[in-house]
């Protein structure tokens, strides 16, 4: 493993880190998304004819890029390499409900998230325990309650995540300045270097994947990435010690993707049709149809105000 090879030479080793993870990702994009599925264009989003014949599914190999960037790189534990196989997981089971000719139901989709969701909290709490901290306090939960949290947090994090991967560089914009600001507490606080590392090599991949998923696009995630960067973005908050951190640095992901769950669930199970009946769903459609903003304003105003709330986030709870 080049960690433990360089382990004398920590200056070279993250140089080539970095390089490695960034262009070696970015290669694999261009060289191999012409292998991925089309889109074949949405039908009931906004502008989702644009995106039709473009190759979707990209997620498959930006999370195959950051697995073998971390045996490379990262010297795994147990519980880091449980991690991984369920940010796998994830992605496995966004791209072949991607390229399925009929997408897979929701209760299938449902299914799936729960085992993922479960799988990730009872792993947190099996290898750190149910010590959470709100901003100066500390204290512990029972261990099924901080479970059934855990899972609520990593089911709510896919489902949002998901939702918001809907316009060119959204969804992987605001995940990686939400991925950042955990990333900022765990090595500020010194709290687990291999998670780091892990975190290290997320940033430089959505950046490479970023390069050809600005509008317009070259490229899709499809639910392949967007699935597993849920994944990857409630691990992140678990491993802060501050999993309530998660409602800040992940805000504009949360009311982007979330409106449209909580919209839907008011509709469909409490039977409140006229809930939100002026809102558009997800958030970056009600702008872009009824604010009448262009993607790049989408795109900038979320990120703009995500960074400013991660920030708020990550000084609200260091020392």
């Amino acid at each position: 493993m080049l960690y433990d090879l360089l382990n004398d030479h920590k200056n070279i080793f993250y140089v080539l880190f970095i390089g490695v993870s960034f262009f070696g990702s970015f290669a694999a994009l261009a060289h191999l998304s012409r292998h991925l599925p089309k889109d074949q264009g949405r039908e009931f989003a906004v502008n989702g004819a644009l995106s039709e014949g473009k190759p979707r599914g990209a997620g498959i190999i930006v999370i195959t890029s950051l697995l073998v960037l971390c045996v490379l790189f990262v010297p795994l534990s147990m519980e880091m390499c449980i991690y991984l196989a369920l940010i796998y997981l994830a992605m496995l089971t966004g791209f072949f409900d991607d390229a399925a000719e009929t997408p897979w139901g929701e209760l299938k989709k449902g299914v799936l998230d729960m085992v993922i969701s479960i799988g990730l909290s009872f792993t947190y709490y099996h290898y750190n325990g149910s010590t959470i901290h709100f901003f100066q306090s500390t204290f512990e939960l029972p261990a099924a309650v901080f479970i059934i949290l855990g899972i609520i947090l990593v089911w709510a994090s896919i489902n949002v995540t998901n939702c918001s991967d809907g316009i060119d560089g959204l969804c992987g914009t605001l995940t990686l300045i939400s991925v950042t600001g955990a990333y900022a507490v765990i090595r500020e606080l010194s709290l687990d270097h291999r998670f780091e590392l892990i975190l290290m090599a997320v940033m430089l991949v959505i950046l490479s994947y970023l390069w050809f998923n600005c509008k317009p696009s070259k490229l899709l995630m499809g639910d392949a990435g967007s699935r597993a960067f849920g994944v990857i973005l409630a691990a992140a908050y678990l491993k802060t010690g501050h999993p309530f951190l998660f409602l800040i640095g992940a805000f504009m992901l949360i009311l982007d993707g979330g409106a449209g769950l909580v919209k839907l669930s008011c509709i469909r199970y409490l039977r409140m049709k006229n809930f939100m009946k002026d809102i558009r769903t997800p958030i970056h459609d009600h702008m872009r149809k009824n604010k009448q903003w262009q993607d790049t304003e989408v795109v900038f105003r979320f990120a703009v105000a995500q960074a400013f709330l991660t920030m708020m986030a990550v000084y609200s709870v260091l020392r």
